[in-house]
């Protein structure tokens, strides 16, 4: 018989709880304020059933559309052959959780904010731009010696005399 293509096919690895953090849901999950515009990351819980996305969307990140008592509306892109198209879900809470994917930007608008109030007290004017790392220095290896290599010239006569 050949392999089913059901809703849940190919998650026994997927969907299984990690180690060690099998058993109960800890209430945090649940009391999390979720707002909307928030990034989620959406990680399938195993253990709750219900309001479990689709396994094409584990693993995505998305942001939150919609926020109702027990689930949090999220627009995920997908990819559909040529084109990528917004995708509105509904995911219970137990499968979704804060993403870190904004992290490095919102720290470095804080430091950036913080350099020009320093440059605007002492009348400078800065550049808070990213710029590219660029090549790396020269540099000269101390202590090599060179050494000229040259291929040993073919001769027929004696690699006949050796034979097969």
């Amino acid at each position: 018989m050949p392999a089913g293509h059901g809703l849940r096919s190919r998650t026994r690895d997927l969907f299984s709880r990690p180690f060690r953090k099998k058993g109960y849901i800890p209430l945090t999950t649940y009391l999390r304020t979720y707002r909307i515009g928030d990034y989620v990351d959406i990680k399938v819980n195993g253990a709750v059933h219900k309001g479990m996305p689709h396994k094409f969307y584990h693993g995505r990140t998305g942001k939150v559309w919609n926020v109702t008592k027990r689930a949090i509306g999220v627009e995920v892109n997908k990819q559909v052959g040529n084109r990528i198209i917004k995708k509105r879900i509904h995911v219970r809470v137990e499968h979704v959780q804060q993403s870190r994917c904004q992290e490095d930007f919102r720290s470095r608008v804080k430091k950036n904010d913080q350099l020009k109030a320093e440059a605007k007290a002492r009348d400078e004017i800065i550049s808070t731009k990213r710029q590219p790392e660029g090549p790396k220095p020269g540099f000269m290896v101390e202590g090599a010696t060179l050494e000229t290599v040259t291929p040993i010239p073919y001769d027929v006569v004696n690699d006949l005399k050796g034979g097969y």
